[in-house]
């Protein structure tokens, strides 16, 4: 049985303290199996980082780590995939910061991953790569004569022609994805993207199951949500309820007063300032709200040494000061505003309390905290989901969910109100309906039917017809 390798950009290692469990660690629980090798960066900066990866093993799984030295962290991680590829993925071409030599370094950091990998690497291993940092890893393995079956999944959104042609480069960086025998995405939307991409810029033209042969290679797009252990999160979210921290909370709730939740890190992609601005719509405009419900937001800190991180923390902390000042009571606060992490299981608690869940980003690959705060529910009481429509959870999900425009206050206020003032009968028709897409599309499922296209070389059309859509 050939062996699972996953490769993504940051590995967390088992040895490190604190709360780790990510959406992705969380998501390939299932997937990485004893015997499974898990490489990436450390998290660990280093002024001469060893040629080889470090190594330490547990439950049976191994995890294989680089470090990076100063530069490298800086051209690669911090300028080229957070300043130049983050924002281009998320529709912020205002944002993006393109040098030709953080170009460099990161297809050089590509390139060192690859060369520590090569040699841990079996000759049936099953290799999938995650995310956006490692577009180029790929190309850089079959240029070291890797001939395993690799495969790559993104779980950022994938944007159109119109919007790539903004990136130097973008028809290189497309070049090496043809390099994967499997791209994965969330959403029928980002694939076909990705594809028309392909098409325009690279000339390659894909068949009707998003199949495209490059330089003799054939590569499958295919479309492949990724979820949660629904059934489990509901248990945690049960008992968690019954905790002392959400005793806390529910305490501070005098009067039956109601909760809305945000849950998000601290990003310019998650809408958090609209959001914060449609609590005071929703406090101006439906005055009947005011003393009735407060926003609990959890916005973990991130990317810190990124600058347009530090002005968006800046931003928030006075919309904060400003909203709560023009609203607050001596014994009510419209917003309740953290930036520390919250444990995965206090929050499965607080979701279970909250009336509204917020999820608005202005874009996104997934967002599974909509699909968590929908397994956390109680059935007999639940809440609503307030949901963006550029999340990748849109598709799944907008037969229950309100669906919003994240650029509109206004509108989100509006929801607000509507699922503040929505009878229970409604409120749990709508939560049956979500609860079906959220308990199918799970988290094994989602590992499962990625793995099952990276397994198996599919049966391809007759020569001539690939030819024809290449």
């Amino acid at each position: 049985m050939s062996r699972l390798v996953v490769v993504s950009n940051r590995v967390p290692l088992p040895s490190e303290r604190g709360p780790r469990a990510g959406g992705l660690a969380v998501a390939l629980a299932d997937a990485l199996r004893p015997g499974s090798l898990w490489f990436g960066w450390s998290g660990r900066r280093s002024s001469s980082p060893a040629p080889s990866a470090a190594v330490q093993q547990a439950a049976g799984i191994t995890y294989a780590t680089v470090d990076l030295s100063e530069h490298d962290y800086r051209m690669f991680y911090l300028h080229f995939a957070n300043g130049a590829l983050w924002p281009l993925l998320h529709f912020r071409l205002g944002l993006l910061s393109f040098q030709r030599e953080d170009y460099d370094g990161y297809l050089a950091v590509n390139r060192r991953f690859a060369e520590a990998l090569k040699p841990l690497l079996r000759p049936d291993d099953l290799i999938w790569v995650h995310d956006y940092h490692l577009f180029p890893l790929g190309e850089a393995l079959r240029l070291l004569g890797v001939g395993n079956r690799i495969g790559f999944f993104l779980h950022t959104p994938f944007v159109p022609p119109a919007i790539l042609h903004a990136l130097p480069r973008a028809d290189d960086m497309l070049r090496a994805l043809c390099a994967y025998d499997v791209v994965g995405f969330h959403t029928r939307t980002y694939r076909q993207a990705f594809l028309e991409c392909l098409n325009e810029i690279v000339g390659v033209r894909s068949d009707a199951d998003g199949r495209f042969v490059y330089r003799g290679r054939p590569t499958h797009a295919v479309v492949d949500p990724i979820g949660i252990d629904a059934e489990a999160f509901s248990g945690v979210a049960a008992r968690a309820a019954l905790s002392i921290e959400a005793r806390q909370l529910r305490e501070s709730l005098p009067d039956g007063r109601a909760l809305a939740i945000g849950a998000d890190r601290l990003d310019y992609s998650k809408g958090l300032p609209n959001r914060f601005e449609a609590v005071a719509r929703l406090l101006t405009h439906y005055p009947e709200h005011r003393r009735q419900v407060s926003l609990l937001q959890i916005a973990a800190r991130s990317r810190e040494d990124v600058g347009e991180y530090q002005r968006l923390r800046r931003e928030l902390d006075r919309i904060v000061g400003d909203i709560n000042g023009r609203f607050s009571e001596f014994d009510w606060v419209p917003l309740r505003y953290m930036t520390r992490t919250v444990r995965r299981n206090t929050l499965a608690g607080f979701f279970r309390i909250a009336r509204l869940g917020l999820v608005t980003p202005l874009r996104d690959g997934m967002n599974l905290v909509a699909k968590e705060y929908i397994a956390a529910q109680d059935p007999d009481d639940p809440g609503v989901l307030i949901l963006s429509r550029f999340a990748g959870a849109a598709e799944e999900l907008d037969g229950g969910a309100l669906i919003v425009n994240p650029f509109d206050p206004d509108e989100i206020a509006t929801a607000m109100h509507d699922g503040l003032a929505m009878p229970l009968p409604e409120r749990r028709e709508r939560w049956n309906r979500l609860r079906d897409r959220v308990w199918q599309n799970t988290a094994a499922r989602y590992c499962e039917v990625f793995l099952s296209y990276l397994a198996q070389p599919e049966a391809w059309p007759e020569p001539r017809r690939l030819r024809a859509a290449s």
